[in-house]
């Protein structure tokens, strides 16, 4: 299955929403990343994917089908996080809940080192 890449108007998007929540042009990458599908997946499927680095935190969003939106965020490779939701059908919902769950586990880290 071949999964069709972003479209300039979700790239604007995305840029868009980004520029919106840090305040400052973030520079958004486009990306393939191997995903499983669905649990029972043996097999990994390569998904286009865009990759975008804020700080110490790492953010990708993974389009798993033409429709349909993984996200995750990470500060090294054992401290990943992902939103409550698996898959979005939208990728500016997608892009909103990964930016305000980013943000809440920052303001709580910066509670506990007490760096503002």
């Amino acid at each position: 299955m071949s999964i069709p890449g972003f479209s300039a108007s979700d790239l604007s998007l995305a840029r868009a929403t980004l520029k919106e929540r840090f305040g400052f042009d973030v520079d958004v990458q486009e990306a393939e990343t191997e995903v499983r599908l669905s649990p029972g997946d043996r097999e990994l499927t390569q998904c286009p994917a865009i990759y975008w680095q804020v700080e110490k935190c790492s953010f990708v969003v993974a389009k798993t089908s033409p429709a349909a939106y993984r996200a995750m965020f990470f500060y090294s490779i054992k401290d990943r996080f992902g939103t409550s939701k698996e898959e979005y059908d939208n990728l500016g919902d997608c892009l909103i809940t990964l930016l305000k769950v980013q943000e809440t586990e920052h303001e709580r880290r910066q509670q506990e080192t007490g760096i503002q």
